[in-house]
């Protein structure tokens, strides 16, 4: 049976009006609180596209639920999900591993960490957020949703990973606010040491095995507020498994200022001499963690052409539009419309498609293509040559501090220089002074 067969007001796939109507006014729930992470974990990947109709199916539907299909797939349209993608596959096995093997440590005083860095819209926190709820969904189910460490006789939350936000002006008291508010909002009057242990207790109580800390390229090792702030961090990794996530993190001080080698393809850190924090300290630091770079797409290689185009089938099929035709992103020369508008940036990619479908809906065209995308602004459109996710290497010329640059010489001056006689060559030539006199 088709869709043309199904009675009028029958459309298997899509969701009633009363159920569109919640999930648009649904509340937005933030994941640096434990009940915004638990949304965010138990609803993660549930929004499924309707299905597809052809713009006669479409005009066959009642008013009534024409409209409702354009609202969900509007909805569907502009939360495209996460997809495996090679950088991702990276990032994820990683932390997979780190996260299953410190749960299954025992005796060692410290659990190695993750750093998870990035140019901005790479996808960074999706990718951790994605990786950390997976886990949380494991060790829930391996538990019967139970604490194993619980006290007998308490009912404290079982949440095995918690996610916050570095604070804008990092201290270690706010940090340990921002922990405890993930909990639950209170306020804590207590002086610092009170503060770190009440986290070291509610992250032991709550059976936490992941603390996500992202944003965290706001600290800056020149103030030493944040350095107290990285060693409150270091603390905390006798208990949970650590994963930092933000712009950049190398460049930061977090690791001794590491610059990228683009001829090995790894982070080199410089010597001690060079490090703005002082002493042996920051080894504590570059040693419990493994830094990974979650970079953009390429397009210069088979391999890299095949991912991207992998990334676009992906979408496609995801995409909800009445004259949608097989390849509408993948055929042609779309592809490398797509990576030179945006630059690889999965983030940028998904801003054009997005605002793409809204305007060929609003439009009545119900397909992209390059005209229509063209007139789509997202950001800055970044070429591809432009957008690696490392930083670019200082022209020659910049490299130069402002105080040894060479200042232009200002002139000599001339008023008191004696310039001789006048006329040493007159009309009758050279010598004709000498004879005058």
């Amino acid at each position: 049976m088709t869709h043309d067969d199904l009675p009028a007001g029958r459309l298997q796939g899509l969701p009633s009006r009363s159920q569109i109507a919640a999930l648009v006014l649904a509340t937005n729930h933030q994941r640096d609180s434990c009940t915004g992470w638990q949304h965010y974990r138990a609803n993660r990947g549930k929004l499924a596209p309707p299905p597809r109709l052809s713009l006669k199916q479409w005009r066959s539907l009642p008013p009534g639920r024409r409209a409702d299909y354009d609202l969900y797939r509007q909805l569907t349209n502009v939360n495209l999900p996460l997809q495996e993608t090679p950088m991702v596959h990276k990032v994820t096995r990683l932390i997979s591993r780190r996260l299953h093997g410190n749960s299954l440590r025992r005796d060692g005083p410290t659990m190695p960490g993750v750093m998870v860095s990035g140019w901005g819209n790479h996808g960074k926190t999706a990718t951790v957020c994605s990786v950390a709820a997976a886990f949380e969904d494991m060790w829930l189910d391996l538990h019967d949703h139970l604490n194993p460490s619980a006290i007998p006789g308490m009912v404290d939350l079982h949440t095995p990973v918690v996610y916050v936000q570095t604070p804008v002006t990092a201290t270690p008291k706010s940090l340990c606010e921002t922990i405890l508010n993930f909990f639950g909002r209170e306020q804590w009057r207590m002086t610092l040491p009170q503060l770190i242990r009440q986290v070291a207790d509610s992250l032991k109580d709550h059976g936490v095995k992941a603390l996500i800390i992202d944003d965290i390229n706001r600290l800056r090792m020149h103030r030493a507020d944040d350095q107290d702030v990285l060693d409150l961090i270091r603390a905390l990794m006798s208990s949970v498994t650590l994963i930092l996530t933000g712009v950049n993190i190398p460049g930061t001080g977090l690791l001794r200022e590491a610059k990228f080698n683009r001829s090995t393809g790894q982070w080199f850190l410089p010597p001690l001499e060079s490090a703005r924090v002082h002493g042996l300290e920051v080894t504590q630091t570059e040693r419990r963690f493994e830094v990974l770079e979650l970079d953009r797409f390429h397009y210069t290689t088979p391999s890299e052409m095949q991912a991207f185009v992998d990334h676009l089938h992906g979408i496609e099929a995801h995409l909800r539009l009445l004259k949608a035709k097989a390849g509408m992103l993948t055929a042609g020369t779309m592809p490398e419309y797509l990576m030179r508008r945006t630059g690889g940036v999965i983030g940028l990619l998904s801003r054009l498609i997005e605002d793409g479908t809204h305007e060929a809906m609003d439009t009545g065209k119900e397909t992209l293509d390059e005209t229509l995308l063209e007139g789509i602004v997202v950001g800055r459109d970044i070429p591809a040559d432009e957008a690696g996710p490392f930083p670019q290497e200082p022209r020659a010329e910049s490299r130069e501090t402002p105080s040894k640059k060479k200042k232009p010489r200002k002139p000599r001056n001339t008023v008191f220089d004696d310039k001789g006689p006048h006329n040493t060559a007159g009309p009758e030539g050279p010598g004709s002074l000498e004879e005058a006199g």
